[in-house]
């Protein structure tokens, strides 16, 4: 092979196994991506490799240094049944179940993919703190390797002759895991629980005698659906219920809808099947489908990274985390953007003003000298991010602040309605707004998901590692360029078809009708690709409905059925929207029909989708939620799996077992 030849790939490829971990950025990840687009049987690999490392960290993180149980052990052998490599099986079934505890899932990986040391399992190593690596060195051959890991484990005390759990001293190796700086307390957790979460009432329904629009922005926000799964993998309970955002999960998804027309910045797709969770209502799927921008092809990026170095961030899966998704962000970056860096804890400050990325290492450099500690002004750092941005405005470009906290804003401005109340004046400036929440135990989330909306910008929760390479790699065009803002649905129904409808989700993006054709009215912003979805569940006419109605008016009649009403048409589709950076809005209008379909001849799309509802409805307890069950979800989850190139439909799967260990059935 010449000196600078590619090396071609095949299945025990390192680069793949660090591709499917989240591991690879920039011109690497970009070559398996192209091979992935040729190779069905590689596609399946990186499957089988995300779904094993789920349960792999979801079952190691929750032994908290007990040996791992009947169940963890099968749930982690059934996964790893899954690769067909026999290597990796006998790896797992010697070393996997020998060790526990957080270190493990470090050890582990490394045994199971000796190729890359994934940063998903390395569990808040303190700066000089020995590695993983350093306590395990892989050797050639698989069976070296299992035996060299266990003779350093039983050395340090990790596992006992017995492949049992062997402790130190009697102890729970609690205070082991420490002094080698693997974490700060066993556990993920981080100190008592002060997250604050907006109250969510679901939406009821509403008889179309009554009222038969429904009006409301549209959400990309995807930040419910990685918060839900920290709760569920890393902190082994169920997520409280107004943290569960129903639409952010469903939209965590890409959907399979059209590409939209020449000229048109989305296009539109209605589908109708029977609810699975209630048969004789039917389920309507609305989609949308943003244009692709080409992200090498957009105009210039203009980026100010807000980032939060207060004390609250002093955690392995905060600070060290948000340099790494920055990181990577940096890595995907043209020489022509620019990057500036401001911090902000007590005070605010500029840690790099705006840079070119022909200068990457600078960046790069600025971002791993950053240091936690102190109160948060969050305020203060709006207010400089805001300022370093108009400076350096590029026309007709990307012009953005991305804002990385926990939220705990506590020092100056501080209130919610102050913060956004700043964003919405800055924002009209032409300067948009992402946000990135991290960590636990004391997340803002509400106050993160208001700064956002209305900052014209989107919401997302960074997990782990790969959550972050989705956002800020995969889904980057998405993230950062907006092809249409203000983007707003009202659907109305016909009387003649329906008796009262539903809308599942976007409780906190209910618009007054009239405000659906007020160009002053702010709502959502779709990105580069972008798929969004939306599901009205339907009470056809004639069926019954337990709910409340209104006492019939005094001085006036209910307004009298047009001729449309006879047309079998059983709602109307209506959406506006505004160019990027456009004043006025643009009018879509579809009727639509209702075939008959059953929920069997739904696409996969629309059961997929119905499951994530279920699953939504279900960690809600809502009252909505019929006859659904955990089983009934993961077989719709299973029957809507499709292609799932990116392998997030199957953990979704993993999610909802989980969710169903955890609520004891």
């Amino acid at each position: 092979m010449k000196k600078n030849e590619t090396k071609p790939f095949d299945l025990d490829d390192p680069r793949l196994t660090a591709y499917a971990l989240g591991e690879l950025d920039g011109e690497e990840a970009r070559a398996v991506e192209a091979w992935l687009a040729t190779s069905e049987e590689a596609r399946a690999e990186v499957e089988a490799i995300r779904g094993f490392a789920v349960v792999l960290e979801s079952e190691l993180s929750t032994s908290e240094g007990r040996e791992l149980t009947a169940t963890q052990r099968r749930a982690i052998g059934e996964r790893s049944e899954r690769f067909g490599k026999l290597r990796r099986r006998k790896v797992v079934r010697r070393v996997g179940f020998a060790v526990t505890g957080l270190a493990a899932a470090a050890v582990v990986v490394s045994l199971c993919f000796p190729n890359v040391m994934s940063k998903r399992f390395r569990i808040g190593r303190a700066d000089n703190a020995p590695h993983a690596s350093s306590i395990v060195r892989p050797s050639n051959a698989a069976h070296r390797r299992s035996t060299h890991a266990l003779e350093s484990l039983r050395g340090l005390g990790y596992a006992s002759d017995g492949l049992g759990y062997g402790g130190v001293g009697g102890d729970d190796g609690s205070d082991r895991l420490r002094s080698l700086g693997y974490v700060e307390d066993i556990g993920y957790g981080e100190g008592p629980s002060a997250e604050a979460y907006a109250p969510i009432v679901d939406n009821d329904f509403v008889r179309v005698a009554d009222d038969p629009l429904s009006t409301f922005s549209i959400d990309v926000d995807t930040a419910s659906y990685a918060n839900v799964r920290r709760f569920l993998l890393q902190q082994s309970t169920l997520p409280p219920a107004d943290a569960v955002r129903i639409e952010e999960l469903i939209n965590y998804f890409p959907y399979d809808y059209p590409a939209p027309d020449a000229g048109q910045p989305f296009s539109t797709s209605v589908e109708i099947a029977s609810a699975p969770w209630q048969p004789a209502h039917r389920l309507v799927k609305i989609g949308l489908k943003g244009r692709e921008v080409n992200f090498a092809e957009r105009a210039n990026a203009n980026l100010v990274f807000l980032l939060d170095v207060s004390g609250s961030m002093n955690s392995p899966r905060k600070l060290p985390l948000l340099v790494d998704a920055m990181s990577m962000l940096v890595g995907e970056l043209d020489a022509t953007d620019r990057v500036a860096i401001a911090v902000y804890a007590g005070n605010s400050g500029l840690v790099l003003d705006s840079t070119t990325c022909s200068e990457k290492p600078m960046i790069l450099a600025a971002l791993e000298r950053l240091q936690a500690g102190g109160s948060t002004n969050g305020g203060a750092g709006i207010h400089l991010a805001y300022e370093v941005a108009q400076r350096n405005y590029v026309e007709g470009g990307v012009n953005r602040v991305i804002l990385c906290t926990d939220g705990d804003f506590n020092v100056g401005t501080t209130s919610e309605g102050e913060l956004v109340r700043l964003i919405e004046d800055k924002a009209k400036g032409g300067v948009f707004l992402s946000v990135l929440g991290f960590g636990s135990g004391n997340l803002k989330d509400s106050t993160m998901e208001q700064l956002a909306d209305k900052g014209n910008g989107n919401y997302a929760y960074i997990d782990s590692r790969m959550e972050a390479r989705k956002v800020l790699v995969e889904q980057i065009g998405g993230t950062l360029v907006t092809i249409a803002k203000d983007v707003k649905i009202q659907v109305e129904f016909n009387p003649a078809e329906v008796e009262a409808f539903r809308l599942i989700g976007y409780e906190n993006r209910v618009l007054a009708h009239q405000d659906f054709n007020d160009d002053t009215k702010d709502a959502g912003e779709i990105g580069s690709g972008h798929t969004v979805t939306a599901l009205y569940e339907v009470v056809p006419k004639g069926v019954s409905l337990e709910a409340p109605g209104v006492d019939p008016l005094r001085y006036q009649t209910p307004t009298e059925e047009s001729t449309a009403a006879s047309s079998g048409e059983l709602l109307t589709l209506k959406l506006r929207y505004k160019e990027p950076e456009g004043s006025t809005s643009k009018k879509l209008e579809v009727p639509v029909r209702d075939r008959g379909a059953s929920l069997d001849a739904a696409s996969p799309d629309l059961r997929f989708a119905a499951a994530v509802a279920s699953f939504g409805m279900l960690l809600r307890d809502s009252k909505y939620k019929g006859d659904a069950n955990w089983d009934q979800t993961l077989d719709l989850a299973r029957e809507g799996q499709g292609a799932d190139a990116g392998g997030y439909r199957l953990e979704f799967q993993l999610l909802v077992q989980r969710a169903r260990a955890l609520a004891g059935e």
